[in-house]
């Protein structure tokens, strides 16, 4: 991946609370936003930091499955609906499985270094509690291979793939461990969540978070390596952010100190058609991240904190190997040294990832980047971290599919210098 040719921004994030079981006020029988009110209320939560829809250029909107979950398709015309200023500006909708929010803001990053934008708002949304989990689970599998796979698979078709992943770790480099590390995984998670008001395990109470992700996977009722704790949930949600030009953020009356910069990024897609290379790794997600590091000039002892694709607790371990903070077959022992912990070496998914936070699938790239965004300019509120000088960087990496679509991004504080090495 090329080096940016312009410097890019994100400012003036905002996510939705995301909905679903765990939350307190949720319940399947009781009325819920739709679509229109959470991209509405995501857009508007940007606009009102950047002075409304006449700071914007353009429009664009990740969702995954709007046509099945909620019978609704052309998106893109649903953007004009946050404010009649984004009337009769060029939107789009773009869709990667599970990594379509994270598609909306490259696709907004190219807008910006293509010139043909100074301010993009960049949406994702997802709106999945509208059907039985299990028929959510069958409207889901079409980020796989629907002829090749899906006729053939589970019926909880994606725990199953990352099932066999975890059978395939198991079975490499042993069971017991990782299992553990999937329960402190779980925990970190979750105890980060309690920290952000509008995370999905936000009330979760349970005194003993490991002992609970313990709990022996049943192949009777669900999948044969991971119980239901290993995955993320069902979840309502949308999240928006600006990417902008310089030019955007004096438009906007943005300043730098309010900003982080895209210092680089990758975007990579495996054949959809063939199966991985080997289970026990995530070759995508290392190829995009490769990718992002190596234009952004950054090592990975620079990195201080991550947002990474946790859909379940094994794509977490497999993540911190696929990034490179551990060998393979290594991760189980980073994370149970308490190294991703928001105490950690280098904290992940602060405000609780996909597990904790929650997993409104084309919302996750983008709240993802509105998570580091937060970070990084002191804004996370309670579950705020300490961002040291010697890691001054983030990067978030979201998936799609089953390792198939990956956009790794670097960012860091705009305006803030790079320390140098001794």
């Amino acid at each position: 991946m090329k080096k940016n040719r312009r410097k890019v921004y994100m400012a003036a994030g905002y996510h939705t609370t995301s909905l679903g079981t765990g939350r307190k006020e949720f319940h399947p029988k009781k009325p819920r936003p739709g679509l229109e009110e959470y991209i509405q209320e995501a857009g508007r939560g940007v606009l009102a930091q950047i002075g409304g829809g006449t700071r914007v250029d353009e429009g664009i909107i990740g969702n995954f499955m709007a046509a099945r979950f909620n019978k609704q398709g052309h998106l893109a015309a649903l953007i004009p609906s946050i404010d009649p200023d984004l009337r009769w500006k060029p939107c789009t909708r773009v869709e990667c499985a599970c990594a379509s929010g994270g598609v909306a803001l490259t696709a907004a990053v190219k807008s910006v270094l293509a010139g043909t934008a100074d301010v993009a708002l960049a949406v994702g949304v997802e709106v999945q509690n509208t059907v039985k989990a299990v028929y959510g689970a069958d409207i889901l599998a079409g980020a796989g291979w629907y002829r090749g796979e899906r006729k053939k698979g589970h019926a909880y078709f994606f725990p199953a793939a990352f099932s066999d992943r975890a059978g395939a770790y198991f079975e490499k480099y042993g069971r017991d461990k990782t299992r553990r590390a999937f329960a402190r995984w779980y925990r970190n998670a979750v105890e980060n969540a309690r920290l952000c008001d509008t995370a999905q395990e936000c009330h979760s109470a349970c005194e003993d978070l490991e002992a609970l992700a313990m709990a022996e996977p049943n192949p009777r009722s669900f999948v044969d390596h991971l119980n239901v704790f290993d995955c993320s949930k069902v979840s309502d949600g949308a999240a928006a952010i600006a990417v902008m030009s310089e030019e955007g953020l004096e438009r906007c009356g943005v300043s730098k100190a309010e900003a982080v910069e895209v210092v680089g990024w990758g975007q990579v897609e495996a054949d959809l058609t063939a199966p991985p290379t080997d289970l026990a790794e995530l070759e995508t997600t290392r190829r995009a991240v490769e990718k992002a590091l190596d234009a952004a000039g950054v090592g990975l002892d620079e990195i201080g904190t991550v947002e990474c694709h946790d859909c379940f607790t094994i794509s977490g371990l497999l993540s911190v190997e696929a990034i490179g903070l551990a060998g393979k077959g290594e991760g189980a022992d980073y994370i149970l040294a308490g190294k991703t912990s928001r105490k950690g070496e280098v904290p992940f998914n602060t405000s609780g990832g996909l597990i904790g936070w929650g997993h409104p699938t084309g919302a996750t790239g983008v709240r993802q980047a509105v998570t580091i965004w937060r970070q990084l300019t002191g804004k996370a509120g309670g579950s705020q971290i300490k961002i040291s000088r010697k890691r001054p960087y983030a990067l978030s990496v979201n998936m799609g599919g089953n390792d198939k679509t990956v956009v790794a991004i670097v960012y860091k504080k705009a305006g803030r210098r790079r320390t140098a090495k001794p």
